[in-house]
């Protein structure tokens, strides 16, 4: 839809989800891309470049849709690429939104790299046979996460795993490089150094792919990138699982995790927690629990973010000690789309 003016009638929910972020502007749009997962802030984000102007009557469609508060809107609203950038970098910050952005940029302007996202999984596996391990881990952390999850499922385990810790290890690279690749992945050229490096990996991006695997193909692959880094494949467990994530959980799991959480940690971890996370775990707790634990917010009182952040990163390993032993389910994120 890169250059038309859309209709309310065929806006999917990420076009939606794009629009809303656009229409209250990138200080509140950022604020709103905050509570979204990685794969839906890109899904997002790339709305928001390929659409480059959405009419007022749309806008308060979608705004009405979404229970805002609307308003009369005299001019159009803007997009494009460098609106994409700006949002998504006040919403996640610059070294988290490269990677992203380097993949819109490819959706918008399909390269060589790019137009594998629409190729099946078991054709590019085929097209990459054959090149050098480093040059496939720079093809994949370029790809969509889905699509790069794809193929490394179609992959050997061991050559998968020594995949998946090449791009966890990948940092940027030259854009010589990238079009060196791009012009003939079995060529070799003499590459010129450039200061303008661009994101092709590391551990987020690993996480993002991992998140959109298979649990039996994820834990072979953590348990290979332990083998090899133990820090490397703590970090990425970080990124693939935060405290925001416990939206996802259901009412049995929630509940059997609260069992396991002191009052007082709790409300510590709650404090700057989303309203809609708040309003899942008190669901899921009696009238006298969730009183005390509101109780206790308020006695709290103010607290290091730090602080904050260490209850969450101990609320955290609760869950993750509880999927191991398989009494909560190992919750997944959605796909880059299914944004509602």
């Amino acid at each position: 839809m890169a250059g038309a003016a859309p209709t309310f009638e065929t806006l999917t929910g990420a076009q939606k989800a794009a629009v809303l972020c656009m229409a209250l502007g990138k200080e509140h749009g950022a604020k709103v891309m905050q509570l979204l997962t990685p794969p839906e802030i890109e899904a997002v984000g790339r709305e928001i470049a390929a659409l480059r102007t959405v009419r007022s009557a749309v806008v308060d469609n979608v705004l009405a849709e979404f229970q805002a508060t609307a308003r009369t809107m005299q001019v159009e609203t803007q997009g494009g690429v460098e609106y994409a950038r700006e949002l998504l970098e006040a919403a996640v910050g610059a070294e988290r939104a490269a990677a992203p952005l380097a993949r819109i940029r490819d959706r918008m302007a399909p390269t060589p790299i790019g137009r594998l996202n629409t190729t099946a999984p078991e054709t590019v596996v085929g097209m990459l046979r054959g090149e050098h391990p480093q040059t496939i881990a720079l093809v994949l952390a370029r790809l969509d996460p889905t699509v790069a999850a794809g193929v490394l499922e179609k992959m050997d385990t061991a050559v998968a795993a020594d995949l998946t810790f090449r791009i966890a290890r990948m940092d940027k690279v030259s854009p010589d490089m990238v079009a060196a690749i791009e012009a003939g992945l079995s060529s070799k050229t003499d590459l010129t150094t450039t200061s303008d490096l661009l994101p092709s990996g590391g551990p987020n991006v690993v996480a993002q792919m991992l998140n959109c695997t298979s649990p039996s193909v994820e834990q072979s692959l953590l348990s290979g990138l332990t083998e090899r880094d133990a820090g490397l494949a703590g970090t990425i467990r970080d990124l693939m699982f935060v405290f925001e994530d416990l939206i996802l959980f259901d009412g049995r799991a929630m509940q059997r995790l609260l069992r396991e959480v002191d009052t007082k940690e709790l409300a510590l971890s709650l404090k700057v927690a989303s309203d809609g996370l708040k309003k899942h775990i008190f669901k899921n707790m009696s009238e006298r629990a969730g009183a005390a634990v509101q109780e206790e917010i308020e006695l709290i009182g103010a607290v290091k973010v730090k602080d904050v952040e260490a209850a969450h990163q101990r609320v955290v390993q609760t869950v993750r000690s509880l999927q191991e032993s398989g009494e909560i389910p190992v919750v997944r994120r959605g796909a880059a789309d299914d944004v509602v």
